[in-house]
């Protein structure tokens, strides 16, 4: 898929992939579903679940390092900036040939741009936190959050996904 093809298909999971609600509960078992994915499959990896200034879900699976916290802490500061999935974001910057720092100052120390972290959505409300894991390369990070959360919202999964690229 070319750039302009993944960024229409994460706009479009962007529109479908919201909750009727969001608590503490349905963070955890979003949270929950990740972790069981993570270990059905033998991933490393973090995961993190926030609202602004709280987070609800936390875990470190076995084989993670602490860059993993924080790639999870910059990849979710995107996603709190911009209330769109960190992958977008940096496919956006591949395209314009940019960086987050060059286009926005923003201090790589602390934004990532990299797949992996998705804004939760309310209806009616809007945004409310991210969902964010770590330890994957950056496209198949995405595409695990956007498997979970389609799961936890009764959506069509391969409908959504980003196809694998071509190598």
């Amino acid at each position: 898929m070319s750039i302009a093809d993944d960024l229409a298909r994460i706009a479009l999971q962007e529109q479908k992939l919201h909750f009727s609600a969001f608590d503490e509960e349905t963070a955890w078992h979003l949270g929950s579903r990740l972790r069981s994915l993570a270990l059905e499959r033998g991933l490393s990896l973090v995961i993190d679940i926030r609202r602004p200034a709280q987070q609800l879900f936390y875990t470190a699976l076995r084989g993670t390092t602490p860059d993993n916290p924080e790639w999870v802490r910059r990849k979710s500061n995107v996603v709190f900036r911009f209330q769109r999935s960190s992958y977008a974001v940096g496919l956006e910057m591949e395209q314009k040939q940019s960086t987050l720092q060059e286009r926005y100052g923003l201090p790589l120390a602390d934004y990532a741009s990299h797949g992996g972290s998705f804004p939760i959505r309310v209806r009616g409300a809007g945004f409310v936190g991210a969902v964010t894991v770590s330890g994957l390369p950056q496209r198949d990070d995405h595409n695990l959050v956007v498997e979970a959360l389609c799961a936890e919202l009764s959506a069509d999964y391969a409908g959504l996904k980003l196809d694998q690229q071509e190598e």
